[in-house]
C-alpha cells in the first residue's frame, strides 16, 4: 500500500515495522519529534519483550503502509527506554487552559508523512485506549507555548474547540444542554405572554366593545310604543274604541247609524 500524504500518529504506532531485509522490529512505542516546529522527526519500536533495546527510525526511513505493517528501508538506530523518556516531544502532554487548569492531555496528532509537520493536534480527557472515548481537534494557532510535557492554550474550556469524535457520554451531554437550552426559551416566551395578559386583560377590551355595541343599537332601534299616542285611545260607555283619526282616512259610523242601517239578508 502506497504511503498517504497525511497519516495519524495513532495509525503509525498500531503498524509493525519491517525493514526491507524481512525482518520485524515489533511494533511502535514512541515518537520523537521538534515541538517549537511541530514536526515528527521518527518513531521508535520494541523488537522484543526480552531485551531493553529500541530501534529508533528516522520518518524519510518509512517507505509504505500494509496489512498492520509499516516497511521500512535502512538501518535502525539501537537506544534503550531512559534515552527515549528524554526525547523532546508533545505525545501525552497534559493541556493547559489560559487560566492554567489542566483540561486533558493530547493523545494523537495528524501528520504529513513526507515531511512530518504536523497539521492538528487531538486531545481527550480519559485514557485513549478506552473504546468510544470523545476526541477534540487543537489547531496550533491555539499554541501560546509549549513545553515537554506541557502545553498551554489560548482557550477557556473544551467546548471551545471542534469536537471531532464524540462518545455516548458527550452525546448525552450535548442533547441534554440542548432540550434545555430549548425550555429556558419556552419558559422565557411563556413568562413574556403571562405577564403582557396580566397587565392588560382581554376581558376588560371585550366588556368596552360589548357596551358600545350595545348603545349603538340602542340609538339606532325606536322602541314603537314610545310614539304612541294614548290620548288616542278613548274608550266610550259601550266599549267601542274611537279610532276616526287612525281608520287610514275612512270617517267611522257611529252606533246610531248601524243601527239605522237594515240588514239587507233579512
Amino acid at each position: 500500500m502506497a504511503l498517504p500524504n497525511q497519516l495519524f500518529l495513532s495509525d503509525l504506532l498500531s503498524h509493525r515495522v519491517r525493514c526491507d531485509r524481512g525482518m520485524d522490529h515489533g511494533p511502535g512505542i514512541s515518537v520523537w519529534m521538534h515541538p517549537p516546529v511541530h514536526r515528527l522527526l521518527g518513531w521508535a519500536s520494541k523488537p522484543s519483550n526480552l531485551r531493553l533495546s529500541r530501534d529508533i527510525w528516522r520518518l524519510d526511513q518509512l517507505k509504505a503502509l500494509g496489512n498492520n505493517e509499516a516497511f521500512v528501508k535502512g538501518e535502525p538506530s539501537n537506544s534503550d527506554q531512559a534515552t527515549l523518556d528524554r526525547l523532546p516531544t508533545l505525545f501525552e502532554a497534559d493541556l493547559f487552559n489560559k487560566n492554567g487548569e489542566r483540561l486533558a492531555s493530547i493523545v494523537d496528532f495528524l501528520f504529513e508523512s513526507k515531511t512530518g509537520n504536523i497539521i492538528n493536534y487531538f486531545v481527550s480527557r480519559s485514557d485513549p485506549r478506552i473504546p468510544g472515548t470523545s476526541r477534540w481537534r487543537l489547531t496550533l494557532d491555539h499554541i501560546i507555548d509549549q513545553q515537554p510535557g506541557m502545553v498551554s492554550t489560548d482557550i477557556l474550556c473544551l467546548d471551545d474547540i471542534p469536537l471531532y469524535k464524540s462518545s455516548v457520554r458527550q452525546n448525552l451531554i450535548s442533547k441534554s444542554r440542548d432540550l434545555l437550552d430549548q425550555f429556558q426559551e419556552f419558559s422565557f416566551k411563556a413568562s413574556n405572554r403571562l405577564e403582557g395578559w396580566l397587565e392588560e386583560p382581554p376581558w376588560e377590551d371585550i366588556n368596552d366593545r360589548e357596551g358600545d355595541y350595545l348603545r349603538k343599537i340602542s340609538t339606532k332601534q325606536n322602541d314603537p310604543l314610545l310614539d304612541w299616542d294614548e290620548d288616542s285611545l278613548l274608550t266610550n260607555s259601550a266599549g267601542f274604541t274611537d279610532l276616526g283619526d287612525r281608520s287610514n282616512g275612512f270617517p267611522q259610523k257611529s252606533k246610531d247609524q248601524l243601527d239605522s242601517e237594515e240588514d239587507p239578508w233579512v
